[in-house]
């Protein structure tokens, strides 16, 4: 399993009139946890689009517990649970604010494919190498 934490300060436009963060913005704290994620095992979605693999969302469940609020200290947890086997690859993502409360759940589905011509493909060879380490038993 590989797992990635940072970091995000709810900013006073991603709220709602309540001060709540909006309900649309979890997929983007979702989205800075994938990134980061992907930072952290040694690469950016540039290099890997550059590489010629893109990766569009398919899917996106998510689970509101608790509102998040306007300058609260938001923990993305981030997590990979398997090492993808197809085209797909599935992002676990937690937040928390800074009492540790539990405050959303989700799920991002992603596909790898090819930039070119829209195929699917496979876990890019280079990112498999660095994950792979995570999941050996």
């Amino acid at each position: 399993m590989f797992t990635s934490i940072t970091t995000i300060r709810v900013r006073y436009g991603e709220t709602d009139q309540m001060g709540y963060l909006y309900y649309g913005n979890y997929a983007l704290y979702y989205e800075v946890g994938r990134a980061e994620a992907i930072r952290e095992l040694g690469f950016t979605y540039r290099e890997l689009e550059e590489q010629g693999v893109i990766m569009p969302v398919a899917e996106l469940q998510i689970k509101y517990l608790r509102p998040a609020l306007y300058d609260d200290l938001i923990t993305v947890k981030t997590t990979l649970r398997e090492l993808p086997a197809t085209h797909r690859i599935q992002f676990h993502s937690e937040l928390y604010n800074e009492k540790g409360e539990l405050l959303n759940v989700g799920v991002t589905t992603l596909v790898f494919l090819h930039a070119a011509t829209k195929a699917k493909s496979n876990l890019p060879e280079p990112l498999r190498v660095r994950l792979e380490p995570f999941f050996k038993k």
